[in-house]
């Protein structure tokens, strides 16, 4: 098949009206935006490369290759006639004419098919050189088609030493990996990483990290608690990312002693009210820490008759979300003669621990009876009934009923039980020490191996809903038809045996560590031996059980439950919530607790911090 041959052809000078966007042309569509930065470009510098097209049937000229090069002319000239002063090539523009219609769609298909935008690293040392003789940022931005932004963008690379835009230009990095080493003090340490990613795939934030390994991020704790003015203003140094919003410091030393400094300060003032305050650098304080001290909680207020029936009044707008700002304010009031204060003689006994949480918020954790002031505080009336006598203190008169039945404490026994044991599962060796142990006169007990009589505690709770019980560690009570089974019989001691031991060694640990572990009776008969073996386990109640309405909170009283509310996500007890919360029945406040530990959406409306969120998941009743 003989080639087709494309003609040459001179380039011709005509008139812009007599010009026009051939059907020819890929490029039907042009961003408009794209074509005012074009238009600006040319009314500065002139028009740099011709056009080209092919005459029509009317004697008219259709671009097949720079129609936006055309329609940026047009927009030039409609916004500054003048520019034709200027720039004569705007008004007699110069164009290559097809000889035929086949040079017409080469020329369209050719220049459209090899047309490649500058590389990003010709782009930037080419910014860079302008900026470098003088220009501006607008006028490389109107000499290149761009918008300032981007050009801005593209100068902040420009300072990049040269083996990285080298790397960029060869492909060895990428253009985020180019902007990510703009973070970059040091020279020595930049060539050091690039060396290291050259080719490789890591992402920004890595290179970020590699490139300060000592930084600390702007939206760190201690710097929110701080502020970066005073730390500024204290000598600290900062980093700004030129490319994203955030900001790093890069003085940890000077950051923590300020953070400490603060805290004090805080510890300090509140320390005039309290007996004791302790300071926390950490973000929460863990359930370990409070979980044999005692809350102390406000003496409530009363109201008058008139004063309880505006209340009811206030509330229902308020719940209407109807209630003016003076009605909020009368509220507010009302909320806090109901909410007390707390008394002299309990600040005289309780303290605060003091921390800051994620957010920078500066927080208290109490207050708080220590071991060390129990005995003061009960003396002085301010720990009275459950309170005074939990910790084994002597019996108080006037005690009230403890907030836990006794079928609930019975249940929990059983729960924390399951949770010793579940835990044994998974430490064998502890197992076979316990059955040593238990078998061998070292623990005072004289017996041998046909005279083991296993028992069948109670690890089940009557309300068994809530806990992850594992079937290896199930019983079949006594009396129950599935013992009655004939396949639960043993006739032939002997072949059992013989099948028993042929299933190996592997089988023969399952066996010995659960029949060990789900005849552990709760207390193993001595309270500090089983909390030893509770601790070396590992176990965990809240690793196998988690409350909800029908297994606990709906068998406690409301008045606990708003008690526990308060403690566990540290809200303000005056908020509307909570105001909500504690006026709802019983049964609503149990199932909103259930789903305050278990419905992730439901923490989040009631902005349940990471600190809170750890007291939630850490939580058990006091009642062991």
């Amino acid at each position: 098949m003989k080639s087709e041959t494309i003609a040459a052809a001179p380039i011709q000078y005509l008139p812009l009206a007599q010009l026009y966007v051939s059907d020819l042309n890929p490029r039907q569509d042009a961003d408009p935006e794209g074509i005012d930065l074009l238009a600006d470009s040319l009314a500065m510098i002139g028009l740099i490369q011709n056009l080209s097209g092919t005459v029509d049937a009317d004697g008219r000229v259709g671009i097949v290759a720079g129609g936006r090069r055309l329609r940026a002319i047009a927009r030039a000239v409609e916004r500054d006639p003048t520019v034709t002063e200027r720039h004569p090539e705007l008004a007699s523009v110069p164009v290559r004419i097809a000889p035929d219609e086949a040079t017409a769609r080469a020329w369209a298909s050719a220049e459209n098919a090899a047309r490649e935008d500058l590389a990003p690293a010709d782009e930037i040392r080419a910014y860079g050189r302008m900026k470098k003789a003088g220009a501006d940022v607008s006028t490389i931005a109107r000499s290149f088609g761009q918008t300032e932004a981007h050009v801005y963008r593209r100068l902040a690379l420009a300072a990049l030493p040269a083996p990285v835009l080298d790397a960029l230009k060869a492909g060895q990095i990428s253009l985020g990996m180019a902007k990510a080493f703009t973070v970059s003090q040091d020279e020595a340490l930049t060539l050091q990483v690039l060396a290291e990613v050259k080719g490789g795939d890591l992402s920004e934030h890595q290179i970020k990290r590699a490139l300060q390994p000592d930084a600390i991020s702007g939206t760190d704790r201690r710097i929110l608690f701080v502020g970066l003015d005073a730390y500024e203003a204290a000598g600290g140094r900062v980093i700004r990312d030129l490319f994203s919003d955030t900001t790093t410091l890069h003085d940890a030393d000077l950051l923590d002693r300020l953070f400490v400094e603060k805290l004090n300060e805080a510890a300090t003032k509140i320390g005039e009210v309290w007996k004791w305050v302790e300071v926390s650098t950490d973000s929460y304080i863990p359930y370990g820490t409070t979980e044999k001290m005692d809350r102390v909680y406000r003496v409530e207020g009363d109201l008058t008759e008139a004063q309880s029936e505006r209340y009811d009044e206030l509330a229902e707008l308020a719940n209407a979300e109807v209630l003016d700002e003076a009605g909020q304010a009368e509220l507010a009031e009302l909320m806090a003669t109901l909410e007390g204060d707390y008394t002299a003689a309990q600040r005289a006994v309780a303290g605060v621990f003091l921390y800051v949480q994620s957010n920078g918020t500066l927080c208290e954790s109490g207050p708080l009876v220590s071991p060390y002031d129990r005995a003061e505080a009960i003396e002085a009336g301010v720990l009275t009934g459950h309170a005074a006598t939990r910790h084994g203190a002597a019996s108080v008169e006037d005690a009230p009923k403890s907030p836990y039945s006794g079928a609930l404490v019975e249940d929990m026994k059983a729960v924390r039980l399951a949770a010793v044991q579940t835990a044994l599962l998974d430490r064998p060796e502890m197992v076979f020490d316990l059955l040593a142990f238990g078998m061998s006169l070292a623990s005072g007990v004289s017996t041998h191996v046909f005279d083991l009589s296993p028992g069948r505690p109670n690890n089940c709770p009557s309300k068994p809903e809530g806990l992850e019980f594992s079937e290896r560690l199930t019983h079949a009570p006594a009396g129950h038809e599935a013992w009655s089974r004939p396949e639960l019989r043993v006739d032939d001691l002997a072949a059992a045996f013989r099948t028993f031991v042929a299933a190996g060694k592997k089988a023969r640990h399952a066996a010995l560590v659960e029949g060990v572990s789900r005849t552990l009776p709760y207390g193993a008969g001595n309270a500090d031996f089983f909390e030893l073996i509770e601790a070396d386990a590992g176990a965990g109640v809240r690793k196998v059980w988690t409350p909800t309405a029908e297994n606990f909170f709906s068998r406690v009283s409301a008045d606990y439950l708003d008690k526990l509310h308060l403690d566990l996500t540290g809200c303000d007890p005056e908020c509307n919530g909570f105001k909500v919360f504690k006026s709802e029945k019983k049964a609503a406040k149990a199932s909103a607790m259930e789903r305050l530990f278990s419905d992730a959406e439901y923490q989040k409306a009631w902005r349940v911090t990471a600190e809170a969120k750890a007291r939630i998941d850490a939580w058990v009743p006091d009642c062991f």
